[in-house]
């Protein structure tokens, strides 16, 4: 089988299988296994495709026809311009989430401290520490799993950072200029219609947020003041329409400055807010 005739092959099967990119997908896959780029295809297009490479190519793509992420068959993932590892005990980074890294930049100064909580493959603090390399971070998750993501991404990177294991803020010491978060959000009765590749394969723990899918909001936002310094800065990712939900909390938590930025696609993404100088005395 040529390269031209397995790729397309791949697309059919990915096509039957309701895979929404199928000519991508199979495209990639198939750059993967065989170790080609696009200029090696189009002048070998009619070339052979040896057998072992022919199996494997066969192999991930009946992965990907089972909907399993395109992302955690190759391993990897793009966001800010860098390439993360990721595996099924992350969430898989989104396009989306930049806006939060490019807003909390925005309100960086040298030499601050920023923690990541709810940290995964740790794309977020990594992008952080990446484009403001006098900052200080640290990320927090209660996966070990999840952490041995984030540690193998900052030594690809080369970026240092502390990990601390624990549920939100337990083992974090210290207080912070910056608290960042992308919590679990997704309300309960919503993730049975997410779409395959999310809610059969991307991590639950990393999704649920509740039955109002605010649980999380309420925790952080209510412990933070605990950990950050003198008008320090609170961000959360949020669900399209939590905005004015996550607005409350957070005023009710002791935040005030309270601002909300979209994504490229419009939607509200982002909230933002200063923790409430504390009162003398208290």
């Amino acid at each position: 089988m040529t390269f031209r005739e397995a790729e397309q092959k791949g697309e059919k099967l990915l096509e039957s299988a309701g895979i929404a990119d199928a000519k991508i997908d199979a495209w990639l896959l198939l750059e993967m296994v065989a170790k080609i780029d696009r200029s090696f295809y189009f002048t070998h297009a009619n070339a052979f495709v040896e057998p072992e490479v022919l199996n494997e190519y066969e192999r991930v793509l009946e992965k990907r026809a089972e909907h399993v992420p395109l992302q955690y068959i190759t391993g990897e993932q793009e966001f800010m311009g860098m390439t993360f590892k990721v595996n099924s005990n992350v969430l898989i980074p989104r396009q989306d989430t930049e806006v939060l890294v490019e807003e909390v930049l925005k309100a960086l100064e040298p030499g601050m401290e920023v923690l990541d909580v709810c940290t995964g493959s740790g794309c977020i603090l990594l992008s952080i520490l990446k484009n403001a390399p006098t900052v200080r971070g640290t990320g927090s998750d209660v996966s070990k799993q999840a952490l041995l993501v984030a540690k193998e991404n900052a030594r690809l990177h080369g970026l240092e950072a502390e990990w601390v294991r624990g549920n939100l803020f337990d083992n974090v010491s210290g207080r912070f200029d910056v608290i960042v978060s992308n919590p679990p959000y997704i309300p309960q009765a919503q993730i049975p219609t997410l779409m395959p590749e999310v809610q059969l394969f991307e991590p639950l723990a990393a999704l649920d947020g509740g039955v109002d899918g605010l649980d999380f909001y309420r925790r952080i936002a209510a412990l933070a003041p605990e950990y950050l310094k003198e008008d320090g800065l609170l961000f959360f990712e949020i669900g399209c329409d939590q905005a004015e939900d996550v607005r409350r909390i957070m005023t009710e938590s002791g935040f005030a400055e309270l601002s909300v930025e979209k994504d490229l696609a419009g939607l509200e993404r982002v909230v933002k807010g200063r923790l409430r100088r504390r009162k003398s005395g208290t």
